[in-house]
């Protein structure tokens, strides 16, 4: 049993909470409660615990650089009850004993649900389609695919998807990116500063022409797709235009792409080398917007660890990909909610329950409300917090925050009334 005492309910004033076997039972004014531990929230804001439509694990293969264990760790400090773990691993996610596997290493290590993406093509080949039905069935219930790190690029092969996906409710998550506008070396925004470090440029085309391409083809087979990072000013209007159509599209913006610009490659640093690359400061002003009107719908970090050894090269060598787990609360509050773009209910919105009703995870991003699920994330809105790299829960440093100071903190963890973390390290 659990009282979390005055915590601000999402911006609704400061109520306590009781919980009983991992579900709330009372909210209001609760004096005390047997046998209950007593969880101080006094000016505290409590969200339902965030929810990551994108993070990248590395087990089975690379857990030099993550484990689910690592993981799941940074997940939990960094206010995460659930995370969907990408199918870029070694041997790729793409069958439905490989999905039951990454299942039961999440549920080994009890911090955060981590929730197995299926990929979409057998081997991220982007040829023949995996498993989808059978991952789906399994016990894993894979409901999200994408061969993130890779795109879809047949349309062939991404309406066939789609037309599997739909007959169970299933999402396909695009990596929007045409490898004929932006090959494998390219690396930063195409522009006059990648020519002048003379960098291989990756224009915003390569995104918005693939976005384009399968809003049309979720119109075509009524189907649900999601668009993941988005990065461009003119893909969010794609986006937009295709919502207003009515067609069935969701997407994603990355803590790094609202706020980090092109011009900090400057120095060479491989940190700031992404996939999509960082944009200019007016993709990064109309990323912010849409994500405050809605026509973005969550934030997603694409937490990327990495190895030393596949991170420091010559920017042009270095793996793509940041941490972002444990820094994306202090991110979007820095940036969001201090500008008054977001309050704490639309942060609720597009870290919790955007994200859980895209994945469809029914236990996640509910209210905070008597009967539901206990699983909820306590937030220092006036904390400053400095980043360190270096005490980072995940086993990798490409941390693009390192020594920046944000305003506001995650606190505390809460999963299904289970405490996973406070301050900064896992209970």
């Amino acid at each position: 049993m659990l009282l979390v005492k005055g915590a601000d309910l999402v911006g609704a004033g400061a109520q306590d909470l009781l919980v009983t076997d991992g579900v709330i039972t009372e909210v209001g004014s609760i004096a005390s409660a047997k046998g209950a531990d007593v969880l101080d929230a006094d000016g505290l804001v409590a969200l339902p615990g965030l929810v990551d439509l994108h993070t990248h694990l590395r087990e089975p293969g690379r857990e030099d650089a993550e484990t689910i264990e690592s993981g799941s760790g940074a997940a939990a400090v960094g206010g995460y009850t659930a995370v969907l773990a990408m199918a870029n691993t070694s041997p790729v996610t793409d069958t439905a004993e490989a999905a039951e596997r990454i299942l039961d290493l999440g549920r080994a290590t009890g911090l955060v649900d981590v929730v197995p993406v299926g990929a979409v093509t057998k081997g991220l080949e982007g040829a023949e389609l995996a498993e989808l039905g059978l991952m789906h069935r399994s016990r894993a219930g894979v409901t999200v695919f994408s061969d993130d790190g890779k795109c879809v690029y047949d349309a062939r092969v991404m309406r066939r998807a789609l037309e599997y996906v739909r007959a169970f409710g299933g999402v396909v998550s695009q990596h929007a990116q045409d490898p004929h506008l932006a090959g494998p070396q390219a690396c930063a925004h195409e522009g006059e500063l990648s020519g002048r470090l003379g960098l291989p440029g990756w224009p915003g085309v390569a995104e918005e022409s693939i976005v384009a391409r399968d809003v049309m083809l979720a119109r075509h087979t009524g189907s649900r797709v999601h668009v993941a990072h988005v990065s461009t000013a003119a893909t969010v209007e794609v986006v937009r235009w295709a919502k207003a159509q009515g067609i069935d599209v969701t997407a994603e913006v990355t803590p790094h792409h609202l706020v980090l610009t092109t011009d900090l490659l400057t120095g060479y640093d491989p940190v700031y080398k992404v996939n999509p690359p960082l944009r200019p400061q007016s993709d990064v002003d109309a990323l912010r917007a849409a994500l405050a009107d809605g026509t973005l719908d969550a934030v997603a970090t694409d937490h990327a660890p990495h190895a030393r050894h596949d991170k420091e090269h010559a920017f042009v060598d270095a793996a793509f990909g940041m941490l972002g787990l444990e820094t994306a609360l202090s991110v979007v509050s820095d940036v969001m909610v201090r500008s008054d773009l977001l309050d704490w209910a639309g942060v609720a919105r597009v870290m919790s329950a955007n994200p859980a009703r895209i994945a469809g995870l029914t236990g996640h991003g509910r209210p905070l409300a008597v009967g539901e699920p206990a699983n909820l994330t306590l937030v220092d809105p006036d904390a400053t917090v400095t980043v360190d790299r270096s005490a980072s829960m995940s086993l990798s440093r490409n941390n693009p925050w390192h020594g920046r100071t944000m305003r506001g903190a995650v606190h505390a963890t809460v999963l299904r009334g289970r405490l996973t973390a406070q301050k900064g390290a896992v209970a």
